[in-house]
């Protein structure tokens, strides 16, 4: 009796059966898979262009100095006003020595000109008092002309009839011309003491005017001194805010300008994810949409996350060349455009061990 399996006429078709199996179980899977896949896009957007975000502060001297002292070292927590590092102070406590010397010394002249100022008033006040007693006098003298003239009108009439000797008539004569000399003297003494008063309130209003100067300078002194102040307090650089120091790029000895980047704090307040979706992924993307997240450091984690926020442009506009397609050279590429992604829960001890710049994968539920 010969075996079954020698005989190639039936071993082909349970062939083709085991193939055929085979195929169909393929193309279902194939086509369960594609399903899924079709289901699962319709509910989803997904993207691997993303990375995690933070606040970074630039540790920058706002004066210019030698490095006197470090006080950090790399990836250090620092709090709030922790002192970073120290300048050489020696020049800004001279600045400030000397601004001080100035308000000094400005002070002084308006103490000069308030002293002047009163001098002078005291002087008016004599001066007026001095026109008060030359018009006294000069009433006194009107009196004595008036009456040396009369004395005079009369002799006159007695000589005439030879009632008087020659003498008194001229003796009366002396006296009326003395009286008007003196009162012409006590008139231009009070017009010279007046003039004097008018130079002297001249004089007054001159030192008037240079208190409100010398009171302009020390004020202006005074901003000096506040300015050096803070120059001085500046020698002494402190962390912004509260967070971990990047590599330390500064030595002891080191010259630093004003505005010089030193190093980073990377903030410990709040951390973020920001995804570059494409643009032809956007038709159903909304605010406030659940979403998860993988990092690539946590590959088995799920991290819940929320949409927050849409970027104002695509992130080639924000290059620093721009693209410009008005030269007729346009292709056409696929923009991408960032999206702000915070997580639900930021006390997770897991989102705390992530860093600025790692990679994620971003799943957003439509």
């Amino acid at each position: 009796m010969q075996n079954e399996t020698d005989n190639p006429a039936k071993a082909a078709p349970k062939k083709s059966k085991l193939f055929l199996i085979i195929l169909i179980v393929l193309v279902i899977a194939g086509g369960w898979f594609g399903l899924t896949k079709y289901l699962h896009g319709l509910h989803h957007e997904e993207t691997d262009n993303a990375q995690i975000e933070a606040n970074i502060s630039p540790v920058i001297p706002r004066v210019a100095g030698y490095v006197k002292e470090v006080r950090v070292k790399d990836n250090q927590i620092v709090k709030k006003g922790d002192t970073l590092l120290i300048l050489d102070d020696r020049d800004l406590a001279v600045k400030l020595q000397a601004a001080k010397a100035a308000e000094a010394t400005a002070q002084s002249n308006l103490d000069a000109a308030k002293a002047n100022t009163n001098a002078s008033r005291a002087n008016i006040a004599t001066t007026q008092a001095g026109i008060s007693t030359a018009d006294a006098q000069i009433e006194v003298a009107k009196i004595n002309v008036r009456r040396t003239a009369q004395d005079y009108d009369r002799y006159a009439n007695l000589i005439k009839d030879h009632s008087i000797t020659q003498q008194q008539f001229e003796q009366a004569d002396a006296a009326k011309q003395t009286a008007e000399r003196q009162l012409q003297i006590l008139v231009q003494q009070k017009n010279q003491v007046a003039r004097q008063t008018s130079a002297v309130s001249s004089q007054s209003s001159a030192t008037s005017s240079q208190i409100g100067v010398a009171d302009a300078v020390i004020k202006q002194k005074q901003v000096d001194v506040t300015e050096a102040k803070l120059n001085l307090s500046y020698a002494v650089v402190t962390a912004p805010e509260s967070g971990m120091v990047s590599k330390v790029n500064v030595q002891e000895g080191q010259f630093l300008q004003p505005g010089q980047s030193l190093f980073s704090i990377v903030l410990n307040n709040d951390i973020w994810v920001v995804a570059n979706f494409k643009e032809t992924q956007f038709e159903k993307m909304r605010i406030g949409q659940r979403v998860i997240l993988h990092a690539d450091a946590f590959p088995g984690h799920d991290f819940e996350a929320t949409l927050t926020s849409f970027s104002p442009a695509t992130g080639s506009r924000f290059a620093l060349l721009p693209p410009d397609n008005a030269s007729g050279n346009f292709v056409k590429v696929v923009q991408r455009l960032p999206v702000k992604i915070e997580f639900v829960n930021p006390a997770d001890s897991l989102v705390k061990q992530l860093r600025p710049g790692m990679n994620v994968d971003v799943d957003v539920h439509l």
